[in-house]
């Protein structure tokens, strides 16, 4: 067995990169050396919901991902385009691009999403009232992630 020296380096910043862009799998391969780092996800854990008072009628429960497939599927859902850090403020201290409420117009800025070290700018779809803000500034976000909400 043949016994390669492990480039500790590599391996840290390949851990930062997952940890900065939220990815869980990462992967190098240069000549005769490849290196592969991965993480196991962040798990959820979901807290049981308290009612203030006795409830007469039955309430239907859905899940938080049947509650994401739902906003997927809504005509006014914007969803991310790529995976990375979301910020929904063109730098730190300034006003946000949009917030609740706000009556928005096709091609506005909506927020901003950081990949590589790249600002890209995710804009409205449609005109319409923006209802929900999904994210926060800061937070990673997947590829195909409900962002916004639309009306």
């Amino acid at each position: 067995m043949t016994s390669y020296p492990v480039d500790a380096a590599a391996i840290r910043a390949l851990a930062e990169i997952l940890v900065e862009t939220g990815l869980t799998e990462i992967e190098i391969a240069e000549k005769d050396s490849r290196i592969r780092v991965v993480r196991a996800p962040a798990s959820v854990v979901h807290a049981p919901v308290m009612a203030a008072a006795p409830v007469a009628v039955p309430v239907a429960v859905t899940s938080a991902a049947q509650a994401a497939e739902d906003l997927a599927a809504h005509p006014g859902a914007v969803t991310s385009p790529m995976v990375g850090i979301a910020y929904l403020a063109p730098e730190p201290g300034s006003p946000v691009f949009v917030s609740p409420g706000q009556t928005v117009v096709a091609g506005q800025t909506l927020l901003l999403i950081e990949a590589m070290k790249t600002f890209n700018q995710i804009k409205a779809p449609k005109a319409g009232v923006l209802t929900r803000i999904l994210v926060g500034s800061g937070v990673p976000v997947e590829y195909g992630e409900v962002l916004m909400v639309i009306e």
